[in-house]
């Protein structure tokens, strides 16, 4: 299933974008939102993963994101946000087939890019994936300059209790924003992620952490996350 949304011509001068949903999700887990970014002048764009229970590895998803874009948008630019599973098989798109070349911005949002301990819970393929010290993710973290080329924020929580550690779902490189969420499943619904997923900027910045408070984003001394690939 395939969903669009616009917000009238203010959209027309910007990259659609295109949300990927997580593990056991369908579009409808991102309706908030996208709705949130059609309100802020946005083309949003919506797509169904199937299966999306970790039943066929992420590449087979990644496949199906690349379809969808050379299918629907032409040669034109877009954006993408990635929640949680959504974040790794957006980055399988843009570092291994060729969608560097068509992505502007790429956000990430709770995504466990350096594996979580909670994907031992489920024996399939695309948990497995999901694991710390993964094959899938070792190889996709051992080469990360595709991520350079477009305007990477991941976003986290630190109280995150489906991604443990927390901090994998920070990346090294890129913008990485911390905001105030008790919750994963609220980091696409709770108004703290939502505001730092709709000021994320659209062209390269240099890499640094960011904490998002009710008052805004300011700048932290944090370090990236170690390299654990």
């Amino acid at each position: 299933m395939i969903k669009t949304g616009t917000a009238g011509a203010t959209a027309l001068s910007r990259n659609p974008v295109l949300l990927v949903h997580g593990l056991d999700d369908t579009s409808a887990k991102l309706a908030r939102l996208a709705a949130y970014l059609r309100d802020r002048g946005w083309q949003t764009h919506t797509l169904d993963l199937r299966p999306s229970d970790g039943s066929v590895g992420l590449e087979t998803l990644a496949h199906q994101l690349h379809q969808y874009i050379g299918g629907y948008f032409s040669d034109q630019p877009v954006d993408l946000v990635g929640y949680s599973m959504g974040g790794l098989v957006s980055r399988y798109y843009v570092q291994r087939l060729g969608g560097a070349n068509r992505v502007q911005r790429l956000v990430t949002v709770a995504s466990p890019h350096y594996g979580t301990v909670t994907a031992y819970l489920r024996p399939n393929l695309g948990a497995q994936q999901m694991r710390q010290g993964s094959s899938f993710l070792t190889a996709l973290n051992r080469d990360l300059s595709p991520l350079t080329q477009l305007a990477l924020t991941s976003i986290w929580t630190p109280l995150d209790l489906m991604i443990v550690p927390a901090e994998s779902s920070r990346l090294p490189v890129g913008r990485q924003v911390q905001v105030p969420v008790p919750l994963h499943h609220w980091m696409v619904e709770a108004p703290p992620a939502l505001m730092a997923i709709g000021v994320t900027p659209s062209k390269p910045q240099p890499d640094r952490q960011q904490s998002l408070e009710p008052k805004g984003i300011w700048e932290t001394t944090q370090s990236p996350p170690p390299d654990r690939s």
